[in-house]
């Protein structure tokens, strides 16, 4: 999904299993282990779901930044 088109952003669905709730956050978040330090991967999320997968993936010690979907970069 390519989170500058906002016709995508607009129909975003949060990417915890089984969640089918509109996304509001954008979770960038790389794992140090496989990817160099430019390549990130992005989850969505909606309210219910944001600390539940920044913990997920922060309990495995992979960089994590949250910000608002729509938002034009990650704060960090």
């Amino acid at each position: 999904m390519s989170l500058s088109d906002d016709e995508s952003v607009a129909d975003a669905i949060c990417s915890r299993a089984g969640c089918r709730a509109c996304a509001q956050w954008r979770i960038d978040w790389r794992n140090p282990r496989i990817h160099s330090a430019d390549r990130t991967k992005t989850w969505v999320a909606c309210d219910d779901h944001r600390d539940y997968l920044r913990g997920f993936l922060e309990a495995r010690d992979f960089p994590v930044v949250v910000a608002p979907l729509g938002s034009a970069e990650a704060a960090r």
